[in-house]
C-alpha cells in the first residue's frame, strides 16, 4: 500500500458496501446488546441474549429484531465507509520508503481513523439506540408492579409525545420523528449527545483493532502475496471481539446517556462522570460488562464480513480500477 496511490472513493465505496452487508447480518444481536446494557438490578426484563430474542419476536414479531435497522443501514455506509477509508488513508501517508509500518504508527493510524468516524457515528447511534430500546421499555410496563409511565431525561421532555402517545411506544417512535423534535429543540447538538462517550468508545477500539487485524491478516499471507478471504474474515473476527469486549465499559456508557426515555426508577446522568459514578455505586463492576458477549458476537463477524468485503476490492472494480475476483482479495 505505501508504493501505491490509493483511490478514496475506491475505498468509500468499498466502506459502504462493508458496512451494509456486515450490519444486515448481525443486527438482532445488536439490538439484543442494547437491551441488555439498559437493563438495571430488580428490572431485568431479559435474562440474557437467546431470551431477549425470543421474547422480541414473540412480543414485536420477526422485523421487531430489526427495530432500528433502517437510520443505522442508511447511515453505517458513510459511517464506515469513513472509518476503514481513514485507516488506509492515514497508514498510507505514516509509511515511508516501502517498510512496514511500526505498532505505534499503526495505532495513530486507528486513532485517527476513530477520531473521523464519530461525525456519523454518534447521530447514528442515538437514534438507532431509542428505536432498540423502545421494545425494552414497553416490556417493563407490562410487568406486574410497573408503573406503566416513563420518564425521561430532562434534556429529552420534548420528546415526550413520541414516547407516551399509544401504550405500546416500541411501535409510537420512529427515527425521522426523533430527529426532527431533537433538531428542532436542541439544534445538531441534540443528535450528538454522548459524543464524548463515544470518542472514547470508538477511538480506542480502532487503536487496538486495526493493528490487531493487519497483524492477524499478514501472518496468512501465501508465498504469492495474496491472503485467502477466510483468513481475512478470521482475522477481523479475533480483531473485532478483541476490540470490542475491551472498550465494552465505554459501550455501556455511551448506550445510558444516549438513552432519552427512562424505565421506572431508572437513573437520569448528566455527563459521562456523573454516568460512571452513578452505575458504580448502584450496580457494581459488573455493570460495565453487560452485553460484552453480544458486542462481541456482533462485532466479531461484522468486522469478518466488513474486512473482507473491503479487501475484495468491489469499489475498485466498480471504478475499473481492477478485475474483480472474489476469492483472493
Amino acid at each position: 500500500m505505501s508504493q501505491q496511490q490509493i483511490s478514496l472513493p475506491a475505498k468509500l465505496i468499498n466502506g459502504g458496501i462493508a458496512g451494509i452487508v456486515g450490519v444486515t447480518c448481525v443486527f438482532p444481536i445488536d439490538l439484543a446488546k442494547t437491551r441488555l446494557q439498559n437493563q438495571r438490578k430488580g428490572q431485568q426484563v431479559y435474562k440474557n441474549l437467546m431470551d431477549c430474542l425470543v421474547k422480541t419476536v414473540r412480543s414485536e414479531g420477526y422485523f421487531g429484531m430489526y427495530r432500528g435497522a433502517a437510520v443505522n443501514l442508511t447511515l453505517v455506509t458513510p459511517e464506515k465507509a469513513i472509518k476503514l477509508a481513514a485507516n488506509d488513508f492515514f497508514r498510507h501517508h505514516l509509511s515511508k520508503d516501502g517498510r512496514g509500518l511500526t505498532v505505534l504508527k499503526e495505532m495513530l493510524a486507528g486513532c485517527g481513523a476513530g477520531m473521523c468516524q464519530v461525525i456519523i457515528t454518534t447521530p447514528m447511534e442515538m437514534l438507532k439506540i431509542q428505536l432498540q430500546d423502545a421494545g425494552r421499555l414497553a416490556a417493563q410496563q407490562r410487568m406486574p408492579g410497573i408503573c406503566a409511565t416513563n420518564k425521561l431525561a430532562p434534556t429529552a421532555a420534548v420528546l415526550s409525545r413520541s414516547y407516551t402517545a399509544v401504550p405500546n411506544s416500541a411501535r409510537a417512535i420512529s427515527a425521522t420523528q426523533i430527529a426532527k423534535e431533537l433538531l428542532h429543540a436542541q439544534g445538531i447538538q441534540g443528535l450528538y449527545k454522548g459524543l464524548g462517550a463515544t470518542i472514547m468508545r470508538d477511538v480506542p477500539f480502532s487503536i487496538v483493532y486495526f493493528p490487531l487485524f493487519a497483524n492477524l491478516n499478514r501472518l496468512g499471507k501465501r508465498s504469492d502475496d495474496v491472503v485467502p478471504f477466510y483468513w481475512s474474515f478470521l482475522s477481523g473476527c479475533v480483531a473485532g471481539s478483541t476490540a470490542a469486549v475491551a472498550v465494552n465499559p465505554c459501550d455501556v456508557v455511551k448506550t445510558r446517556l444516549q438513552s432519552l426515555s427512562k424505565g421506572t426508577n431508572e437513573e437520569v446522568y448528566t455527563g459521562v462522570v456523573d454516568c460512571v459514578s452513578k452505575i458504580m455505586k448502584r450496580e457494581g463492576p459488573s455493570a460495565f460488562l453487560k452485553g460484552a458477549g453480544c458486542r462481541a458476537l456482533v462485532i466479531a463477524p461484522l468486522f469478518g464480513i466488513a474486512q473482507v468485503m473491503y479487501l475484495v476490492g468491489v469499489g475498485e472494480f466498480i471504478l475499473n480500477q481492477i478485475p474483480f475476483n472474489p476469492y483472493t482479495p
